[in-house]
């Protein structure tokens, strides 16, 4: 007789081995961290010994699920911000919160209290990408679950780092501490080639492949993101991140919801697994994978929750359920991805798309003792027909729920008996998130109430000069003014032509603030556009007093970069009212009295406005240097021979509003 540790009974045991064996009335043998052998009791029992059988009646034993994309600290932000677009959601509500509040301790904490989620939900392994991935790593050893973690790696600072050279470094030593760990396997996270250089991704391919470990990385979740490519680059996603090296590594590519089947052929070939997140996708609108194309083709296709605040939780049964019925609407086939199929993304195949297939994801001699037992004789999952073989899977996949699950081991250690956690304390997790969620619903309050917090949040603004003086008048005719500008009344410092297409958002009393957001075409001597910019101007109502002509405006005002598109800031500015103002500019900036003032003639083309404008403007941060250069640009005017047309005491969008009233 060998002897072995633990030896575990049941009335069926699901091993997704290569042949799909379902053994009846079977026991499973268990050595140490591994398992020794699978077979009938009577077999079992003839060959191994030990002190501790665990007989579990008519329950069942099949593999851990593996989930294959998740950010597990994300769990204390679950339900922050929903029915959102991915990009708001993302970089208007998660990121700023994750720059106020992630730090090893969120870390740790939001770690631990996914983990008592998925253990109790059947799931033994997963693939986390997120920030302080060490802490995740400490966190998920002491679960006691198998991990990939990944340390992101972002082209802007991250909660984790100043730069992306600190993430890459940050990464590196990762790799190093954990490589060979018996539970944590480490990778490398670029997050997604949009939040990426070239460099940074021919660094992180650099970096999986000298250590050998997975590279995991969004890839084409939502449309935006592939038109974007194709129009910047001329080619999809994928092909773009196989030119930098990056499919030489072992990918774990997240999503893919809008690869075509040249693509899917580029991943096949590179052995990349893909992790498909039904649940994230349906809740984001991101789209529907092509799913049952990939796994035609031979693509390792595993099911990922993706992170708690994205699905809102951490269930395998229901991402299996979802995966299957969603690949038959899509395809108009029932026939698509069956019950056994589904199952197998979540456990062996899930693992083969995770590159740790040697390891998990079926129960076989030699592999690793990662399994669940599952109740199936529930009211939801009975009466039980037995006429087909693959009946099994169907229970499984379309009536198992997470709270069928009541015992749990991982590499040989159990982490849940009869549904009693043993390697973590609920209660604490629970209060300890409870504060989190108060600190940060008082920060988000707060922010909510200013238009200059919610900037700030997004990155990139800030504060321009205090005083603003400036004044329009109507011109008729502007040749007269160009011709006083070329016969260099004043010093000429620079000219430009630009077209400028605002979109001007207002916001409600008491706050009078309004944000512009401005996209500027630079144009040549013939008209043929050769540079572009965006930027967002926030300004706040006028304030002090006013001189003759109206010409002091003093106001806060801040500047930032247009990163995203006018509908993500009407989406996450939410502004009480909008009008747009296209216009062709001609500007000179020239120097009056050792003075500089900005001189623009203007042409309003939508809404058409017959005429044009003539606006003298400067900023400073000198209540002095203001009143001076007010004083100034009525001798300004003069010098113009405009000294006596119709000013507008009003901004561009409240004249158009005006006329159209």
């Amino acid at each position: 007789m060998t002897k072995v540790d633990q030896i575990l009974i049941a009335s069926s045991i699901v091993t997704m081995d290569p042949t799909y064996r379902v053994v009846h009335d079977g026991a499973l043998a268990i050595k140490a961290d591994s398992i020794a052998a699978v077979d009938e009791r009577e077999k079992i029992l003839s060959v191994y010994s030990t002190e501790n059988v665990v007989d579990f009646g008519n329950l069942t034993i099949m593999p851990g699920l593996v989930n294959a994309h998740t950010h597990v600290p994300m769990s204390l932000l679950r339900g922050l911000a929903d029915d959102m677009r991915l990009d708001v959601w993302l970089l208007g509500y998660m990121m700023p919160v994750e720059r106020k509040f992630v730090s090893p301790e969120f870390c740790r904490l939001g770690t631990m209290l996914s983990c008592a989620e998925m253990i109790r939900s059947g799931i033994t392994s997963f693939a986390d990408m997120y920030y302080f991935e060490d802490t995740v790593a400490e966190a998920t050893a002491l679960a006691g679950m198998r991990a990939v973690c990944g340390q992101t790696v972002l082209k802007f600072p991250a909660p984790d780092a100043d730069s992306f050279e600190d993430s890459l470094a940050s990464a590196a030593n990762f790799i190093k501490k954990w490589k060979g760990h018996d539970l944590i396997i480490p990778s490398v996270a670029p997050h997604a080639a949009y939040t990426a250089t070239q460099e940074i991704l021919a660094a992180c391919a650099e970096l999986a492949i000298k250590h050998d470990i997975p590279l995991h990385i969004h890839i084409a979740e939502t449309q935006n993101e592939v038109e974007e490519w194709r129009e910047n680059y001329g080619m999809p996603v994928v092909p773009w991140v196989k030119k930098l090296g990056v499919l030489d590594a072992k990918i774990i590519a997240a999503h893919c919801v809008h690869i075509d089947e040249g693509e899917m052929h580029t991943l096949e070939h590179a052995e990349a697994g893909v992790a498909h997140n039904p649940s994230s996708n349906l809740k984001l609108a991101s789209g529907f994978a092509p799913i049952s194309d990939m796994l035609d083709i031979g693509l390792n296709v595993g099911i990922g929750t993706d992170g708690p605040a994205s699905n809102n939780d951490l269930d395998m049964f229901d991402e299996m359920r979802l995966a299957s019925f969603i690949a038959k609407a899509v395809t108009n086939d029932p026939t698509a991805l069956p019950a056994r199929k589904t199952f197998e993304m979540a456990t062996i195949m899930g693992a083969r798309a995770l590159h740790i297939d040697d390891l998990t994801g079926s129960l076989e001699a030699g592999k690793r003792a990662d399994l669940i037992v599952v109740d199936l004789h529930t009211t939801h999952n009975l009466p039980h027909f037995d006429h087909d073989p693959n009946a099994i899977y169907s229970r499984i996949v379309y009536a198992t729920k997470a709270t069928d699950v009541t015992d749990v081991i991982v590499n040989g250690q159990w982490l849940m008996r009869d549904r009693s956690l043993l390697t973590l304390q609920e209660d604490v997790l629970y209060e300890q998130a409870e504060q989190y969620a108060r600190e940060i619903d008082a920060f988000l309050l707060e922010r909510e109430g200013s238009v200059l917090s919610k900037l700030i949040a997004i990155g990139g603004a800030e504060q321009e000069q205090s005083y603003e003086v400036q004044i329009k008048v109507r011109l008729p005719d502007p040749a007269g003014v160009k011709a006083k500008l070329d016969e260099g009344v004043f010093e000429v410092v620079r000219t430009a032509h630009y077209h400028e297409y605002d979109t001007y958002f207002s916001f409600p009393d008491p706050e009078k603030a309004r944000l512009r957001y401005r996209e500027d075409e630079f144009v040549d001597a013939n008209d043929e556009v050769f540079n572009v910019r965006a930027r967002l101007t926030l300004t706040g109502p006028a304030a002090e007093r006013e001189y003759p002509n109206s010409v002091l405006l003093s106001r806060s005002r801040f500047i930032a970069p247009a990163r995203y598109t006018p509908r993500f800031y009407r989406e996450y500015f939410k502004p009480s009212s909008e009008i747009s103002i296209h216009k062709d500019r001609l500007r000179w900036l020239v120097r009056y009295e050792s003075l500089e003032f900005f001189i623009n003639i203007d042409e309003i083309q939508k809404p058409y406005i017959e005429g044009f404008f003539l606006e003298i403007k400067s900023r400073t941060w000198s209540r002095k240097d203001a009143e001076r250069k007010a004083e100034l640009i009525s001798k300004i005017l003069e010098t113009l021979d405009v000294g006596d047309a119709e000013a507008l005491t009003v901004e561009y969008p409240d004249y158009v509003r005006d006329r159209a009233r």
